[in-house]
């Protein structure tokens, strides 16, 4: 199958078409003036930090220091549109849920706390202390366990931190959040085999590094800011395997838009040296095959020349369960990798050589390997062939999970977190005069169980598109209805917000890219990108409505109305100068937080430390851990004839559930999000055609009918046996069982389908 059969974008990632990307989407927000300022001002120090991806900020930033998703985030949020009470008058909620997503959030930004009343099932205008007082005497009226309070990634330490802590003054743990829906999967797999729950890697490392493998991620639409690092490190001489199961643009070809040579002339970088497109599902046997090849040139080079590939003494004098790793390679049969992995061993053996080759390597991964039911020993076999040459620890090497929301690492830093032993609630016991609650939290998977059978009353959730984003969707909308509470903090209507309990309050906020001038003046917030640095942000453009208040003076308010009053938990002096937030996290988190508030402009942010990466390992053998995996496969389930793989995707016109428009730029599809993308071999043998309208259902073993209809089969670069279409309009197929064993963040990479003709 030629690239030329297919669908798919001639062009390089970036260049005219990232400007272009940018344009458009500024003429379709109205974007005011003060997006320009705030577009100069991004991710830089002193000015306003992104509400996109997590990606590292540089201490020495470019001219623009944004990418086209990054703008696109900053022009959404600074749109000339409005979501008034008089859009709300106009039409039922009944109405807008059958609205698509992108025509939702282009109401605008929402501008006044709104009460839905069921009466005229229309969202009304409220008073901000009507709201809160109602809101507390519901969270009252409960057992705090049956509340879940949810955060989307975006919310700044300052507010999760108080979140975090309210929840807990409350009396639950519930405290489920993006991350448990994308990169929890990292945080189990990464503390049980290094002792440290985020990627050991710094920028500086990528300055270093012969090579970089990446696995399932595509920092074309998720995180462009990295492609500058990635191109860099092309020109020194560094290499770059790609393992995933579509080539992505942004890992084949960039045109760097700061460079005026190259967007003058027809100057480009390649950025991956080997690409291969491993099936879905299929990350361990690619894995077991490199770490086979490595150990059969270790025994060959040792035997002939007496040298070692391996580290040897850094395994034996660091790790633990490197002779049952080494004995379970070595009895795997290289018939299995390969039609587990997709994979020609001529090809596993090539990426293994340049890893045997290179003396300092990093390996980087999304999404593809988390989100599998094996996900946790995806990143368990990747940590293991890094241990294998000593690849963690040292300057130049690392393992570097790449992240989406823009904080969601630093929530989970500040206590956002369902695990109480992620917690030091002795601390703050002593802190705050309380005894904190000690039983285990929801996890989303958990919380989505316990709406289905009832138990959860309420639900609060601090930004994002829970109801969309999550699993089973149409299942969990049913069931949502009957919670008694919920409560939506946001800046644009979304989906989750037209699905509503008895008592319904939506709560709009300040964007992060706004003012927010609270008692003592201008407030900063920081948040902690994927490399475990914090940075300050500084916002300065005028607050889209008067009425609008803060993340952080919404928990507050709930929190009021809420808890009994405590004198040492002064939520009115926080609201009125949240470095007074930054003093309380220090206290709570001194060794990661010393002086935080006289860092907090530190320009490239201000590292807070990784036990891993200093050698010492928080595991129970006191050492990094070589693990076994339970299969050879991540994808849980067999194949059987008219079972696919389907992957859930992103296109270049998304960010998470927010869409900004119909582009998919990367990978050539216009105009639609309802495509079914496959081999053009496999349409022929199911006996289809281009452009056929078909379904999918799920063909998960538990007898549930889940389907998802009108999607157009689009000839695609795939693996054979493999599917993809977008998310979140392929949630339905998704079960909630379905989720990684360990984390159980949803499986969403791999998910087993049939066709419907």
């Amino acid at each position: 199958m030629e690239e030329d059969e297919t669908v798919h974008y001639d062009g390089a990632e970036g260049g005219w078409g990232s400007v272009r990307g940018i344009v458009e989407t500024a003429l379709r927000e109205r974007a005011r003036p003060a997006a320009l300022d705030t577009l100069r001002r991004q991710n830089k120090a002193g000015g306003f930090m992104c509400v996109s991806c997590a990606w590292g900020k540089p201490k020495e930033p470019h001219t623009f220091e944004f990418c086209e998703n990054g703008a696109k985030a900053t022009l959404w949020e600074l749109t000339s549109r409005r979501c008034t009470p008089e859009f709300f008058a106009a039409h039922t909620v009944s109405e807008l849920k059958t609205w698509a997503d992108y025509d939702l959030e282009q109401t605008g930004r929402l501008t006044h706390p709104l009460r839905y009343d069921p009466a005229t099932d229309k969202y009304v205008p409220c008073g901000w202390d009507e709201a809160f007082a109602a809101i507390g005497a519901e969270l009252k009226a409960i057992d705090p366990g049956a509340a879940v309070f949810y955060a989307s990634g975006r919310a700044s330490l300052e507010t999760s931190y108080l979140y975090a802590l309210f929840a807990r003054l409350y009396g639950h743990n519930n405290l489920p959040d993006s991350s448990n829906m994308c990169h929890e999967t990292t945080s189990v797999a990464l503390k049980d085999v290094t002792g440290s729950p985020v990627g050991t890697c710094v920028l500086a490392d990528f300055e270093l590094c012969d090579a970089i493998f990446f696995f399932g991620q595509n920092p074309g639409t998720n995180s462009p800011r990295l492609l500058h690092p990635l191109q860099e490190a092309v020109k020194r001489g560094c290499k770059i395997v790609t393992f995933n199961p579509i080539r992505e643009k942004g890992l084949e070809v960039f045109k760097n838009p700061q460079s005026p040579k190259e967007m003058l002339t027809p100057a480009e970088t390649k950025i991956s040296t080997l690409y291969l497109q491993v099936k879905t599902g299929g990350d361990i046997a690619a894995i077991t095959g490199m770490m086979k090849h490595v150990l059969a040139k270790e025994a060959e080079l040792w035997a002939t020349e007496k040298r070692h590939v391996l580290d040897v003494d850094f395994i034996a004098q660091h790790t633990d369960g490197s002779d049952a790793v080494k004995a379970h390679v070595e009895a795997t049969d290289w018939s299995e990798i390969e039609a587990e992995s997709g994979l020609a061993r001529a090809d596993i053996e090539a990426a293994a050589d340049i890893y045997i080759g290179a003396k300092r390597s990093i390996a980087m991964y999304g999404m593809g390997l988390t989100q599998h039911v094996h996900g946790s020993d995806n990143i368990k076999l990747l940590v293991n062939l890094f241990l294998m040459k000593g690849n963690i620890g040292r300057d130049g090497t690392g393992v570097s999970p790449v992240r989406g929301h823009s904080n969601v690492q630093g929530q989970r830093t500040v206590g956002i977190t369902e695990k109480p032993e992620l917690v030091p609630l002795d601390k703050l016991a002593e802190q705050y005069g309380f005894e904190p609650p000690r039983e285990k939290g929801l996890t989303t998977v958990d919380a989505c169980a316990k709406i289905l059978s009832g138990e959860v009353k309420a639900f609060v959730g601090l930004g994002g598109n829970f109801v969309r984003a999550i699993p089973e969707r149409e299942m969990m909308e049913t069931a949502w209805i009957k919670l008694r509470l919920t409560v939506q903090i946001a800046t644009k209507l979304n989906r989750s917000h037209l699905i509503n309990g008895e008592v319904a309050y939506l709560l709009p906020c300040l964007g992060r890219s706004e003012e927010d001038l609270q008692a003592s003046g201008p407030q900063a917030v920081t948040m902690e990108d994927s490399l475990s640095c914090i940075h300050g942000s500084l916002g300065k453009a005028k607050p889209t409505s008067p009425e609008l208040k803060s993340e952080l003076a919404i928990i507050a308010g709930i929190a009021k109305a809420t808890l009994p009053p405590n004198p040492k938990v002064p939520w009115d002096a926080w609201l009125g100068d949240y470095a007074k937030v930054r003093d309380a996290i220090e206290e709570t988190y001194p060794e990661q937080f010393h002086d935080f508030n006289q860092r907090v402009f530190t320009p490239g942010g201000f590292y807070r430390g990784n036990s891993a990466r200093e050698r010492v390992w928080k595991t129970k053998s006191g050492k990094a851990e070589f693990t076994v995996p339970k299969k050879l496969n991540s994808w849980g389930i067999g194949d059987k004839a008219g079972r696919w793989r389907l992957m859930t995707l992103r296109s270049n016109d998304q960010f998470n559930t927010t869409i900004y428009g119909y582009s998919d730029r990367l990978r050539g599809i216009e105009g639609t999000r309802d495509v079914l993308l496959m081999n053009p071999d496999d349409i022929a043998a199911a006996g289809l055609v281009e452009g056929q309208i078909v379904g999918l259902a799920s063909d998960a073993d538990d007898g549930v009918d889940r389907q998802v209809g009108g999607l157009k089969v689009t000839r695609f670069l795939l693996p054979r046996g493999c599917l993809g279409a977008y998310y979140p309009e392929m949630n339905p197929l998704v079960p909630l069982s379905w989720h990684d064993e360990e984390s159980k963040t949803p499986a969403g990479k791999s998910v087993p389908v049939r066709i419907v003709t």
